[in-house]
C-alpha cells in the first residue's frame, strides 16, 4: 500500500453552484388598442447617485434596411442624452430586437456583461420606452448595492410600460 498518497493534501471542490450578485428584471409591455401600433423601442439603464448612466439593454428594430432603426433612438430622450449617443451601434450583450406585449424577463449578473462591478451606493435602474405613433414614458427605479438580498423594487408605468420588477440578488 503507498502511504505517500494518503499523506497528501486533499482539495476538495464544492458541488453547489455559487449564486452571483446581480438583477433580475420582468418588465410589460402592455397591449394598447390604437389605431396603429409600433412596438416600443426601449432603454435600460443603471445610474449611480451623482455617476455616468450604464447601459444595460436597448431594444430596437435591429432589422430595418440600412440600420434605419438606430435613427430613432434618439427619441428614447432621456437615455439619449445620457449615455445612447455616445454608443456605436449595434452594441454587443446589449443590443435587441424590439419585444412584442407582454412580460419578459431579463438578467444581468455583477461582474459580467454591462452590469459590470457594482461599487457600493445608491443607484436607480432605469426603463424609459418610446413608441412612433405613440408616446413615451420613464420608470425610475431606486435600490441600494450591495443589496441585502432578495429586494424587490417595482414601479407601474400608465401607457408605454405596464409593471416592472427588479429583483436584487446578493
Amino acid at each position: 500500500m503507498r502511504t505517500d498518497l494518503l499523506s497528501a493534501p486533499v482539495l476538495l471542490l464544492a458541488t453547489t453552484p455559487a449564486f452571483a450578485a446581480g438583477i433580475d428584471l420582468s418588465l410589460t409591455i402592455p397591449t394598447l388598442k390604437v389605431a396603429e401600433y409600433h412596438r416600443p423601442y426601449v432603454a435600460i439603464w443603471i445610474e449611480p447617485e451623482g455617476g455616468e448612466a450604464k447601459t444595460l439593454a436597448v431594444w430596437y428594430d435591429t432589422k430595418l434596411k440600412d440600420r434605419e432603426g438606430e435613427k430613432w433612438l434618439r427619441d428614447i430622450r432621456t437615455w439619449w442624452r445620457k449615455s445612447g449617443r455616445t454608443l456605436t451601434f449595434p452594441v454587443d450583450g446589449v443590443s435587441g430586437a424590439t419585444r412584442a406585449p407582454g412580460t419578459h424577463k431579463i438578467s444581468f449578473t455583477e461582474g459580467q456583461g454591462p452590469l459590470g462591478k457594482l461599487a457600493p451606493g445608491k443607484y436607480e435602474l432605469v426603463v424609459e420606452a418610446s413608441r412612433e405613433v405613440g408616446d413615451r414614458e420613464l420608470l425610475r427605479l431606486p435600490f441600494q448595492w450591495p443589496p441585502k438580498g432578495g429586494e424587490v423594487v417595482k414601479a407601474a408605468g400608465a401607457h408605454e410600460l405596464g409593471a416592472v420588477t427588479a429583483t436584487l440578488k446578493r
